[in-house]
Parts: C-alpha cells; sequence; structure tokens
C-alpha cells in the first residue's frame, strides 16, 4: 500500500534530524520535512494558510483557538521547544529597576503580547515574585526592526489589557536604549544587549535562578507542541499515533549522539558537565513528551491563559491532546 504524502513545517532541531534526513521514517507516511528557522514564519502560514499537513506551533496559540472552538488542527503531546524564561528579561540599568517588583507601573515592551513566552514570563513574575501585572504598560512590536512581530493571526483577548502598539521608527530594542521603555520580555535577545552596557538581565545568575525555579515548581516551560491538520487526521487517524512514535524515536536518537562523549556532537566545551547536570537536575531526561511528565507546566500554562485573559476556564489535559495508540505515557 502507498505511503501517505504529508508535508511538516518545523525547526531542524537536534530531536528532529533523524526525521529530516530519513534515520526515522513514521510508518505509513512519506513524509516531506520542511525545515524552517523562524518559528513565527511557521505559525503564520500554518495558522493563517493551513499551509503545512503537520507543523510545530505556538502552545497558547493551538490552546486559546482550541478554547474559541476555532481550531482546525489536533495537537499531540509533543513538545518541539521550551526554553526557561528568565533570562530573557531585559532592563535599561538608568530605569532603576532591580527587582522584579520594579516592573510595576513602567512601559515594558513584548514583541506579541500572546505569545507563549510572555505569558509564561507574566504567570512566573506575578506567581513567583508578587508583580502587579495591571500596572504595566505593554508596547507590543518587533524587537530587531520598526514595525510587528510577524504577521500572526491570533485571538482576541477577552479582557482588554493595557496595551500599545509601537509605531515608531524604532524597534524595541531601540527604544529601551533610548529609555523610551523601561524594559523587555519575549522570546529573543534586544540587539543592543551586549552593545550598550546599560541593557542588563533583570536575572543575571538565570541559570542558577532558572535551576531553583525549576526544582520548586516543576515548571519547565513549554513553547511549541506539534499540530496535525484536523481533516487530515479524521480522514486519516493513524497518523497521530504514527508522528508521535516517529517523533519520539527521533528524539532518542538525537539525545543518544548528544550523550557520545567520545566527541562532542554540539560546539559546547562543557557538553560533559552539561548532560551531568541534565542528569542531576532532569533524572536523565529534561526533555520528555507525554502529558504527564509535563503535567505540572502544562497545568500552569492553562492557570497563565485564564489569568491573562486569553481563555475563559481551564481545559482539561486529556482534551487538549488527541489519543495516541502507544505505550509513551499518553492517554490511551
Amino acid at each position: 500500500m502507498a505511503k501517505l504524502p504529508m508535508t511538516m513545517a518545523c525547526g531542524l532541531y537536534d530531536r528532529m534530524l533523524a526525521l529530516y534526513t530519513g534515520e526515522v521514517q513514521p510508518q505509513g507516511i512519506d513524509l516531506n520535512f520542511i525545515p524552517i528557522d523562524s518559528a513565527r514564519d511557521i505559525f503564520d502560514r500554518m495558522a493563517g494558510g493551513l499551509e503545512f499537513d503537520c507543523s510545530e506551533l505556538s502552545s497558547s496559540e493551538f490552546i486559546s483557538r482550541l478554547a474559541a472552538n476555532q481550531c482546525p488542527f489536533v495537537a499531540l503531546p509533543v513538545f518541539v521547544s521550551r526554553v526557561f524564561r528568565h533570562s530573557f528579561v531585559f532592563v535599561n540599568a538608568k530605569s532603576g529597576i532591580r527587582t522584579p517588583k520594579d516592573l510595576e507601573g513602567r512601559r515594558v515592551g513584548v514583541q506579541l503580547y500572546t505569545m507563549t513566552a510572555a505569558i509564561f514570563i507574566r504567570g512566573m513574575l506575578q506567581h513567583d515574585h508578587g508583580v502587579d501585572l495591571s500596572t504595566i504598560r505593554w508596547v507590543q512590536g518587533a524587537l530587531e526592526k520598526p514595525g510587528s512581530h510577524g504577521h500572526p493571526t491570533v485571538m482576541p483577548l477577552l479582557k482588554p489589557a493595557n496595551i500599545e502598539i509601537n509605531t515608531s521608527d524604532k524597534s524595541l530594542s531601540d527604544l529601551l536604549e533610548a529609555g523610551e521603555i523601561d524594559a523587555t520580555i519575549g522570546g529573543s535577545v534586544p540587539p543592543s544587549y551586549g552593545k550598550n552596557p546599560d541593557i542588563q538581565r533583570l536575572f543575571p545568575n538565570y541559570r542558577e535562578v532558572e535551576k531553583d525555579y525549576y526544582r520548586r515548581t516543576g515548571i519547565f516551560p513549554i513553547m511549541h507542541l506539534f499540530a496535525i491538520k484536523r481533516e487530515v487526521y479524521e480522514k486519516h487517524p493513524f497518523v497521530a499515533t504514527s508522528l508521535y512514535n516517529a517523533l519520539c524515536q527521533a528524539k532518542a536518537v538525537a539525545q543518544a549522539k548528544m550523550r557520545y562523549r567520545g566527541t562532542l556532537r554540539y560546539m559546547l566545551p562543557w557538553l560533559t558537565a552539561d548532560i551531568d547536570e541534565i542528569d542531576e537536575v532532569f533524572g536523565g531526561d529534561p526533555w520528555p513528551y507525554g502529558i504527564e511528565p509535563n503535567r505540572r507546566t502544562l497545568e500552569a500554562l492553562m492557570t497563565y491563559l485564564v489569568e491573562q485573559s486569553l481563555i475563559p476556564k481551564p481545559i482539561p489535559l486529556e482534551d487538549v491532546f488527541v489519543k495516541i495508540n502507544s505505550n509513551e505515557g499518553v492517554r490511551q
């Protein structure tokens, strides 16, 4: 029987590389892996034009669409991208911001208010540091250039937030340098960081802060999940299990190659020490797939989505992801 052709758009991450090279092939699927470096580009093309059969997708955008019953996708509990975000809070030292609470009453730049990175940062600031988010004036726009951050098609907020669109001829990074905003949060490092000594991280010792945060909360922020066009899934339901198993296998291949210490697979001089640290902090697997190993992170995201007016109420996690006929820790 001929295999089902499917297009897949994703960053060429280590955990995806075996699918791109063909070392791992999903059963019954002829996969055309389209590597795209810009996640925002993938989201805009997938959410805005249904351009691919499956792809990585913003977790917050998917859940917001699901809550509004306007979701042409189904999701697998495969977490393509996840990033601790303490290191992505930048301030202008001249603003006098020294602690998270000092952000209250300030103008803070954000690439996209509804982006998952910003949601997790705001949730962390509120729950871990007691920041009153309602006092902050958010300035939305691209970090490295004037204008908007991509061309997103996102669901409207359920309640208005104090957001202004950056219509100036400056990027958010430029505004931060000029003192026209006091800080930035989001998914990228402002280009002014490392060039202007006044642009500093709010959490300069972020590695230790993030490890402590994980040990206390169990939260390793999830940015992107894996989405399949609903019409493809409904016509060929086997693709969910086939892709899930292949994605798990590709991740296992990447982990095994990373852990071979005879030569360093990545340009990380202390990779051996990093792996030892991963084992100590995460118990060996820092990147689990499936619902249960990620329940605390996913429930935190759901809480933040409600509190920040993106969805009206939490959605049970078992209703977020499709059923998988697999024993990889996913609901059967």
